[in-house]
């Protein structure tokens, strides 16, 4: 590892070390509608969705490719999964030797070496489940559960604004959840999807605005209802988001994003339809469908279930006052002074870190 990797690695702990929060997902109801429950009403009549909400999950975001078009599991493989997680986190729980260091993917309590072990994390314990089956991705659709392929314009575009550019040349190079601009992965969204932590969501309505507190970099989506999206030369983070109800469904739609905010390569004009229905008193089936014809192939949709917690939103930190960047960058220095070095011994230059996606982020 690099210096400049250890310092990005530092900077991710302590963001990780100020928001620990517990998640109670020992038993997952299943996100299915109960035709005889009614949902209660806010005092304008429409389904009220406020609480505290946790979207932890094991399922993915795109399908294994063993899954082919196989929506659902078997309970066997349930079983795996599930169980393979609490056997993960029941070694993790146990008291390490402080007097060694562990080796990779051996983070237990209290060792040393690692940017996060299990304590800090937030995955939840249960695959996903809508409907009564047992979900093998979160995207429904295409029919393999993967997200669509970039079209090779795009690729070349996305080519073109990195050559050139050294992943710590400047704070600007930087993804945003290192400078604590905006959560990784997608978590605020739209669409908004469960990652390593901090997988909690505080809803707060008005007839006129839908608020969405995200625990993650405490961003806080605002819904603004039946109104029309600003001009096309504002570009907010998380978009521009305007809602509307069809029947107990609350419909979002987010247009207008800002140009540094790119879901899996995507272009400022993507379009994010999201549909929020709560189907019972413990939980949403959240539903989002993503268009963006510059970048992919075709639209692809996913579902998925948030459910109510007591748990309560923490604040996040990250590292506040970014004082981890000046750690980063002078690590980028550092990497750059030993690759002249080496170029004058005749040596080839140390690896550098490859630029993380979000992929990688998840």
């Amino acid at each position: 590892m690099t210096i400049a990797q250890l310092k990005v690695a530092a900077g991710a702990g302590i963001a990780a070390a100020m928001v620990c929060v517990g998640v109670a997902t020992a038993q997952m109801p299943s996100a299915t509608p109960n035709k005889s429950w009614k949902a209660p009403r806010t005092n304008d009549g429409t389904p009220d969705l406020q609480g505290v909400w946790t979207s932890a999950t094991l399922t993915t975001l795109e399908r294994p490719r063993e899954y082919g078009t196989r929506v659902v599991m078997t309970d066997a493989e349930v079983r795996k999964i599930e169980g393979t997680e609490a056997d993960y986190v029941a070694n993790a729980a146990k008291q390490g030797d402080p007097n060694r260091r562990e080796t990779a993917g051996e983070c237990t309590n209290f060792q040393f070496g690692c940017g996060y072990n299990n304590f800090w994390i937030d995955r939840g314990s249960k695959v996903v489940r809508v409907n009564g089956e047992a979900r093998a991705s979160l995207i429904v659709d295409p029919p393999d559960g993967r997200l669509p392929a970039l079209l090779p314009a795009r690729q070349q575009q996305l080519a073109a604004q990195r050559r050139g550019r050294g992943r710590f040349d400047g704070p600007e190079t930087l993804t945003l959840a290192e400078r604590c601009l905006l959560s990784f992965g997608s978590s605020s969204g739209p669409p908004m999807l469960p990652v390593l932590y901090n997988n909690h969501y505080q809803i707060v309505q008005t007839k006129d605005t839908i608020m969405i507190q995200v625990e993650m970099v405490h961003d806080a989506r605002i819904v603004r209802m039946n109104g029309k999206h600003g001009p096309k030369n504002v570009r907010k983070w998380m978009g521009d988001s305007v809602g509307r109800w069809e029947g107990d469904t609350l419909v979002v739609t987010t247009t207008n994003f800002n140009e540094q905010q790119s879901f899996r390569g995507s272009t400022p004009e993507m379009i994010v339809t999201e549909r929020f229905t709560r189907v019972g008193p413990d939980s949403i089936v959240y539903k989002f469908n993503v268009e963006d014809p510059a970048t992919f192939a075709k639209p692809f949709t996913g579902e998925m279930p948030f459910y109510l917690t007591n748990d309560a939103i923490f604040e996040y930190a990250c590292h506040e006052g970014n004082y981890a960047l000046p750690g980063i960058l002078a690590g980028g220095r550092e990497d750059e002074r030993k690759a002249e070095e080496n170029k004058a011994k005749g040596l080839p230059p140390p690896p550098r870190p490859a630029r993380p996606t979000e992929r990688d982020e998840e």
